[in-house]
């Protein structure tokens, strides 16, 4: 099989080791398959979202929408201080009698 791949993979191979190499590796998950702690992708959470605040769905709104569901699926602790920031200041504006 080694005999077969290009000069570049060859190279790839030889970089790792032949003995570490594994011709099988299965391949990471595609980031539409990714699920957040709820089990839904990333398209899942914004086509459930768009739909309950009644957004138009190419909107801008929508698109931000998006973005952030692809970072929450991937990587929440990313996201994490977002989501509090955005809860700390929802309670600010509330105990404020304030809205946005």
């Amino acid at each position: 099989m080694y005999e077969k791949l290009s000069p570049r993979r060859r190279r790839f191979v030889d970089k790792i080791g032949y003995d570490e190499w594994d011709p099988f590796q299965l391949p990471f998950d595609p980031i539409d398959m990714r699920k957040d702690i709820t089990g839904r992708t990333s398209q899942q959470l914004c086509e459930e979202f768009v739909r309950e605040v009644k957004a138009n769905r190419n909107s801008e709104y929508a698109q931000a929408a998006a973005e952030f569901g692809v970072m929450l699926a991937m990587n929440f602790e990313r996201v994490r201080p977002i989501f509090d920031f955005c809860v700390w200041y929802n309670e600010l504006l509330e105990k404020e009698g304030k809205k946005v």
